[in-house]
C-alpha cells in the first residue's frame, strides 16, 4: 500500500514510518521539523529513514512542509493516491500548552482539518490518527474506556485532540470517510522526545543532577513501549472502521456510530507508579537518583489506566514489553545516541 504518515520526523511516526517500510508500503512522511525540541534528533530520525529506504529501494519519501500551509498539504494529496493516511503530527506536551496555548490551535485544529478535508477529496481509504488519554480529565473511573464520555479536559492539549475526534466523526458521517482515533497511553522508548520524563530522568541521572519528581512520585501511568504503539497503530491502520450496526442513537456510544467511525485506547493496560517507572531507570543506568520532591503539577493527572479490551478483541492487540525491559532497551539507545 502507499501511505502517507504525517510527523515522521517525530517519536512515534518515525517508528511507524520505519515499520511500515520494513514490510514493503511505500511510504510518505510530511513534516515541518519545527524547533519544539532539538531538531538535530529530528534530523537523525530522518536520516535513518532514508538509509533504510536507499537500501530497501527507494520505498520512501519525505515531503518537508507544514500541516496548516493548505496548498502544501492538497498537493501532497494530489501527487500521491494514499491507500491509507496515518496522522501523527501535532502539538505534542500537557504543560507546553499552559505557555503556547496558539500553537496547539495551529497544528492540532488547523492541521487536522487540512488532513481531514484533503482525505475526503482524495477519497482515501482510512484515516488513522493520534488522540491521547489526557482527553478523559477529570474522569476519575478506572480503567479509561473510550465507552465512557469524555466532556471535561484539563489542558488545552487535550480538548485541541478531543476536538480532532468529534471533527474525524463529522467527516465520517457526512462523508462516509472512515476514521480510526487511538488514544495513547505515555509512550516511551527508543528516540523518545528529550522533554519526556525517560529522557530527561536519564539525563540527569547519568549526569549526577537532580530530577524532579512531581506528586512525590505517587501518580500512576500506564507506560506504553514503542514498539507495541506501532503494533496497535498499523492494525489499525490496516482495518478501516466501519459503521456499527448495534449503535443506538438514544443511548450512544462514544467509540462507535452508525458512520464509519471508531475510537480505541492503546496502552498497556499495566499501570506503573512513578517511583517504580524511575526505579527501573535506576537499575538500567546502574545509578541511584537525587530525587526533588514536587506536587502535581496544574493539568495533570493523578493516574491513568487503559481498557484495551476492544483494541484487543478486534484488532489482536497484545503489548509485549514490560517496563523493565523497555527502559532497558532505552538506556541502552541513550548511551549510544549520546555517547553517554
Amino acid at each position: 500500500m502507499k501511505v502517507l504518515v504525517t510527523g515522521n520526523a517525530g517519536f512515534i511516526g518515525f517508528h511507524v514510518a520505519q515499520r511500515l517500510i520494513e514490510r514493503g508500503d511505500d511510504v510518505v512522511g510530511f513534516d515541518c521539523v519545527n524547533d519544539y525540541y532539538d531538531p538535530a534528533l529530528k534530523e537523525a530520525r530522518l536520516a535513518r529513514l532514508d538509509d533504510m529506504s536507499g537500501r530497501q529501494g527507494g520505498r520512501y519519501r519525505f515531503i518537508r512542509a507544514d500541516l496548516t500551509d493548505r496548498a502544501a498539504v492538497d498537493g501532497c494529496f494530489s501527487d500521491h493516491g494514499f491507500d491509507r493516511v496515518i496522522h501523527l503530527a501535532a502539538q505534542p506536551g500537557v504543560r507546553y500548552s499552559l505557555e503556547n496555548p496558539y500553537s496547539y490551535v495551529a497544528s492540532n485544529l488547523v492541521g487536522f482539518a487540512n488532513v481531514l478535508e484533503a482525505s475526503r477529496q482524495a477519497k482515501a481509504g482510512h484515516l488513522t490518527y493520534a488522540s491521547t488519554s489526557s482527553v478523559y480529565g477529570a474522569n476519575t473511573r478506572m480503567p479509561y474506556s473510550e465507552h465512557d464520555p469524555v466532556d471535561h479536559p484539563l489542558q488545552l492539549y487535550a480538548a485541541t485532540k478531543r476536538a480532532n475526534e468529534l471533527m474525524a466523526h463529522s467527516y465520517s458521517h457526512l462523508f462516509s470517510l472512515p476514521t480510526t482515533g487511538l488514544r495513547f497511553f505515555t509512550v516511551y522508548g527508543p528516540w523518545v522526545r528529550p522533554d519526556m520524563a525517560l529522557a530527561r530522568f536519564t539525563r540527569n541521572i547519568i549526569e549526577g543532577r537532580p530530577i524532579q519528581v512531581f506528586n512525590n512520585g505517587n501518580h500512576t501511568r500506564d507506560f506504553t513501549y514503542v514498539d507495541d504503539i506501532v503494533e496497535g497503530v498499523i492494525r489499525a491502520s490496516d482495518k478501516p472502521a466501519a459503521p456499527n450496526p448495534d449503535w443506538d442513537a438514544a443511548k450512544p456510544d462514544p467509540a462507535t456510530s452508525n458512520a464509519p467511525f471508531r475510537i480505541y485506547n492503546i496502552g498497556n493496560s499495566s499501570p506503573v507508579r512513578l517511583g517504580d517507572y524511575i526505579a527501573a531507570i535506576e537499575d538500567a543506568v546502574g545509578r541511584k537518583a537525587i530525587k526533588e520532591m514536587l506536587p502535581l503539577q496544574p493539568g495533570d493527572v493523578a493516574d491513568t489506566f487503559a481498557d484495551v479490551g476492544d483494541l484487543a478483541a478486534d484488532l489482536g492487540y497484545r503489548p509485549q514489553v514490560s517496563v523493565q525491559e523497555g527502559v532497558r532497551r532505552f538506556v541502552g539507545w541513550y548511551r549510544e545516541f549520546y555517547g553517554a
